[in-house]
Formats: C-alpha cells, structure tokens, sequence
C-alpha cells in the first residue's frame, strides 16, 4: 500500500503456508531492524502501458487491442527493457505498423500497433508507457550475516494499472522526510521526502507480494540485533513500531497489538492500534510511507507495517516478519 508517489512515477501502494523452524532456512536468528526512510527505484524487463491517447482522432492502442497493464516485452521481434530502445526500432521504420509480443496476466500475446508519421517526423503510437518507478518507503531489516535487505512488506505496482513489475535492475537509497500530508477517516495521509539517488544503499533483486528484496551494501549498524519471532511467539498488547517522521531521524512509537491471524491474507496477520500521541498529533495515524516500519516487540522483531485501516487510521496492519526472511531467501 503506502509507496509514495513522486514526481512522474506512480505508487502506492495470498496463500496457505507451512511456518518451518527457522533452522531450516538461511537467515540469522537475530536481525537489524530498520526504520530509515528509504528511496527507491526500480526499472522493469519491459515497458508498461499506463494509458493511451488519440492519434488523428484514432485509437490506435484500441486498434492493436492493447490496454493500461500490458507489458511490452519485443518490438518487431527485438527484446526491449525501456522507453528508449522502444523509440529507437519505432523510428528506425517508415511507419504503417510495427509488431507488438506483450504479458497480460502472465501470458504472452501478439499483435500490430498502427504507427502514425506526423508532419514533424514525429511517429505516433497512441501509447503513455514508463520503465521506471522511483518512491519512498520505509526499511524493515538487514540480515548481518548474509547483507539481505527487506522492506515494505508488500509489492511495488503501479498505481494507474496496479501491475507489479518484475525487476530489470532496481536500488534503495537515502531520502529525507520534509513533510507529512496527515491521515483522515477515509483518507490516508502520505510522507513527503527528499530523495538522494546518488547516496546507494542496497540493491534490489525481487519486487514480491512480500515486500522488495536484495543485497544491501553499505555498512550498517544503525539499530540494534533482535531476535526473529516466530508467528507462535506474537502476542496481543504493548508493541512498538519504528519510523522516520521528521529528516533521517528513526524514532520508536508505542503501539498495541489487537489480533495475531496466522490464515488467510499474508499481508494482514497484524491488527494493531498506535498508542502513541506524539504519533498521532504528527501524523493522524499511518500514512503511506509507512510501510515496511518494523514492529517490535520486546526483544523481537515480529514483523512490518503494510497496511491502513481507511476508515481508522489509527489502526493498521503487519506481515510476519518469517515471510519476509522466508521471501528473501528465494
């Protein structure tokens, strides 16, 4: 959910699974919990269709039967990655038409976009395409032993179409909160950020329904280790989360735990309500750049911030932090 937009990208922002003891898999009995604000970027294998508009009074995108949420993938039998390579084999032909092969719900298809040649050598093809998505987000982890990095907690997609992009390449790097736009009943508020692409701080590999995923790079040392809970060592009651609200500042703030479920969506096994006034007074609750913000409780790290209760900002929802690790393994 809370993936900021910024600038020209958009963001925002269910499976059965077998909890395994954690001997079973690769990741560190005790981890960095997170908190810092985070940029981020990702570039697609592909090139998505955001929407589409007239040529000559012609639909050209309806033409070719095309919609938003396609992905491009091969243009006159050439794989392309970005905008720029799609431009490139576009204007290399007299126009009439160029062969289009496009993903839509994870099968392949083909066809042939109408290309119109304006007066000004321009070549038309009725398609609003980006390669990119750049926003803010929150860290959750680092694993010390392996430099894996998780956060979010949830997908990258984009916020017209709602397709999540498979990573082509893709960083994390430090960004500044200047502001925060406040929630209300009905109205999620959203972090406001400064974004400095120049400062890497990891970079990403997987873009999955759990969260985004990669190798981290800098050094770290920010926070101190704490221990992995299993979904069985969740509790209802005190809890806190771990934010920036204000600059690169981490802050801890007092929440309380409502319902641990360990069925049904795995996005949402966390109900919690914040406790915190300052919180609240700053903020009216969660707001979109939250997610990814470790929850904590004790001397565990037990899972992530992924979700708004829209009709309570007050509330919201968590992963466990074993789905993450687990996804980060992959």
């Amino acid at each position: 959910m809370f993936f900021k937009k910024i600038k020209k990208a958009s963001f925002l922002f269910l499976l059965t699974f077998f909890i395994l003891p954690n001997s079973i898999f690769a990741y560190s009995e005790k981890i960095y919990a997170g908190g810092e604000n985070i940029g981020i970027e990702i570039k697609s294998n592909g090139v998505l269709i955001v929407g589409s508009y007239l040529v000559d009074g012609k639909d050209l995108c309806k033409e070719a039967n095309l919609e938003a949420g396609d992905i491009i993938v091969k243009v006159n039998g050439n794989q392309i990655d970005s905008i720029d390579q799609m431009v490139a084999i576009i204007s290399s032909t007299n126009g009439g038409s160029v062969s289009i092969s496009y993903m839509r719900d994870e099968k392949m298809y083909e066809t042939e976009l109408p290309v119109i040649k304006d007066k000004n050598n321009i070549y038309k093809t009725g398609l609003y395409v980006k390669d990119t998505i750049t926003g803010i987000g929150t860290l959750t982890f680092v694993d010390p032993n392996t430099k894996r990095f998780g956060a979010l907690g949830h997908e990258v997609a984009d916020s017209k179409t709602g397709v999540m992009l498979e990573v082509r390449e893709g960083k994390i790097f430090s960004s500044t909160v200047t502001s925060i736009d406040r929630s209300d009943t009905g109205t999620p508020g959203s972090k406001n950020a400064d974004l400095h692409q120049n400062d890497e701080k990891g970079t990403i590999l997987e873009n999955t329904n759990s969260g985004i995923f990669g190798t981290y790079s800098d050094a770290y040392s920010k926070q101190q280790l704490y221990k992995v809970a299993s979904p069985d060592e969740i509790k209802k009651g005190s809890a806190t989360i771990l934010t920036v609200t204000s600059n690169e500042k981490i802050e801890t703030y007092e929440i309380e735990i409502l319902k641990v479920t360990k069925e049904g969506d795995t996005l949402k096994n966390i109900l919690f309500e914040i406790k915190d006034k300052e919180l609240l007074e700053k903020t009216g609750g969660i707001v979109q750049g939250m997610s990814g913000s470790p929850i904590i409780q004790g001397d565990y790290i037990i899972g992530a911030v992924t979700h708004v209760v829209v009709n309570n900002p007050e509330r919201g929802y968590g992963i466990f932090i074993t789905t993450m690790l687990e996804e980060a393994e992959n």
